[in-house]
């Protein structure tokens, strides 16, 4: 099989319910990534768990997270949004649990959902029966789960964080302070070091046909799953196959220069033994976009190193923005678990 492989897309299945065999997928990220990700296999198999960061540390949840010593909620919000259903039902509660109070009082910029999360934490004192109790309630088609079941937060060797001092690496400690570094991320570390994983996420690792890593903020929502010892090994030693999908622009602050290769070494340099099936990457993004024109070749051989199959797909949404299409992303998803094998009779 060549390793770069031009895929058109098709019209992505829609799953009302379960669909005959459809494979049994775990999606690991945070935020509006992996929210797009969620949003495109819900249209293919309701056997998907979401494993979420818990590193976040601004805006409501890091007011939560700080007063009450909760992990912060709002990926995992997000995350429980992206799963509802697309009858009246599942549209009413994915935008109640997403709307903010407004106002300068004690409620103002919280999301109605990471209130809801945070009640059930406290009431039931266990944070997946209390995300599966919200599952429930918002019929979602799936499972969210948090990675680590304590608060983590993220330490970033920077680059020329300091604009006077641009040969200096320094450490810069907090998600929302890494993603908007105008400096360079070298690496991110956890802490607390080595911090427990959520059993309930390390298995759905190892019980998965499929596990999709990415898009997703690169070093504050996709590396962190990589570095919580337990879920990276379970990475490793799983039987699924295993799906990066790249992000369809640099992220300003957090990966501002990067090209698409660069993205791939960040992920070997910080695990080295996770090997890959397949990368999806959006052929426009890497053919005069917002990567500009892309060293496909670099590439493919970044890939390589990975042991993964490159594949090209049209995945972005067609007004320009650098966000992915639900259809397109499930039609190119689809199309890749098809294509490169499985593990069990799903299909």
């Amino acid at each position: 099989m060549p390793a770069r492989q031009q895929l058109r897309t098709r019209p992505a299945e829609r799953a009302s319910g379960q669909r005959p065999g459809a494979p049994k997928i775990a999606a690991l990220g945070g935020g509006q990534g992996l929210s797009a990700s969620l949003s495109a296999l819900r249209r293919l198999t309701t056997e998907l768990t979401a494993v979420v960061t818990v590193a976040d540390d601004g805006g409501s949840s890091g007011r939560l997270r700080a007063e009450l010593g909760v992990l912060p909620p709002g990926d995992l919000r997000k995350a429980l949004a992206a799963l509802c259903g697309d009858d009246d039902w599942g549209r009413t509660w994915s935008e109640v649990i997403q709307q903010r109070f407004t106002g300068n009082g004690e409620l103002g910029g919280h999301a109605v959902g990471n209130l809801l999360i945070v009640a059930l934490w406290e009431k039931l004192g266990d944070p997946v029966e209390a995300l599966n109790w919200v599952g429930r309630l918002l019929n979602v088609q799936g499972r969210v789960l948090p990675m680590s079941a304590v608060p983590l937060d993220i330490e970033a060797q920077v680059r020329g964080h300091d604009p006077l001092r641009p040969g200096e690496v320094t450490a810069v400690r907090g998600q929302a302070a890494v993603a908007v570094t105008p400096g360079t991320v070298q690496s991110v570390r956890l802490l607390p070091d080595e911090p427990p994983a959520v059993p309930d996420a390390v298995q759905a690792v190892l019980e998965a046909d499929w596990v999709v890593l990415g898009p997703g903020s690169w070093f504050t929502s996709v590396l962190p799953h990589l570095l919580v010892p337990e879920l990276a090994k379970a990475l490793v030693e799983t039987r699924a196959r295993r799906l990066l999908t790249l992000n369809l622009a640099p992220q300003p602050g957090e990966t501002e220069g990067f090209t698409p290769q660069r993205h791939l070494e960040v992920i070997a340099d910080h695990a080295p033994d996770l090997a890959v099936d397949a990368i999806l990457v959006d052929e426009r993004a890497v053919s005069g976009g917002a990567f500009g024109i892309a060293d496909l070749t670099g590439l493919e051989q970044a890939a390589k190193r990975m042991g993964a199959a490159l594949v090209l797909d049209r995945v972005a949404r067609a007004d320009g923005t650098p966000r992915h299409d639900p259809e397109l992303l499930a039609a190119a998803y689809d199309r890749i678990f098809r294509t490169h094998g499985r593990i069990g009779p799903w299909r």
